[in-house]
């Protein structure tokens, strides 16, 4: 078997070294193989803290030779599926809200990248007969692609672990919510 280039086991390497925070579980998954010569995959779920369940895998692919549209070797595709709750589905913010949760993870992260691009998709589900589940559900899909500007991928891996932690509500690390108050 053919060894793998330098740069994708840099990249690899990079994204490896990523730790996440306590709430998020990061496994590697098998990677996509008609996509690029070159793949590695790794998938993520949380859950937050109004139980809202979100799983994620953010996908390196590499071509020596490079693809159309891809302005480099390296591209990364992330997926995003969260369960939102009725309010904040019908929100028409929420796929630019959705958006920024990637470009601002990415800018926050210190990642640096070209041709970025993506859907933001709110779907609604009711479920009718003898289909087990609740009666209606809603969810958020975020899917993107980019290509990082070179193969240190740890800040790209943290804005994956980022959004997830948002995709969630889960505080920013270091932040501590206070449980509701009851009145008397």
């Amino acid at each position: 078997m053919t060894q793998a280039p330098e740069v994708f086991r840099e990249a690899v390497a990079a994204l490896r070294s990523v730790v996440p925070r306590r709430e998020l579980e990061l496994e590697t998954l098998r990677a996509p193989q008609r996509l690029a010569p070159w793949s590695y995959a790794i998938s993520c779920e949380s859950t937050g803290p109004a139980d809202v369940l979100a799983t994620g895998r953010l996908v390196l692919l590499h071509d020596p030779d490079g693809q159309d549209g891809w302005d480099g070797v390296l591209r990364l595709v992330l997926y995003v599926r969260a369960e939102l709750d009725r309010e904040l589905a019908t929100d028409p913010f929420l796929p630019a809200v959705g958006w920024s949760w990637l470009t601002d993870a990415l800018e926050a992260s210190g990642a640096t990248w070209t041709a970025l691009g993506g859907t933001v998709t709110e779907t609604s589900s009711a479920r009718f007969g003898d289909i087990s589940g609740p009666p209606r559900t809603d969810d958020l899909e975020l899917r993107a692609s980019w290509t990082p500007v070179d193969a240190q991928l740890r800040p790209h891996g943290e804005a994956f672990c980022q959004v997830m932690s948002s995709v969630v509500g889960l505080p920013p690390v270091g932040v501590t919510m206070f449980g509701q108050r009851q009145g008397s």
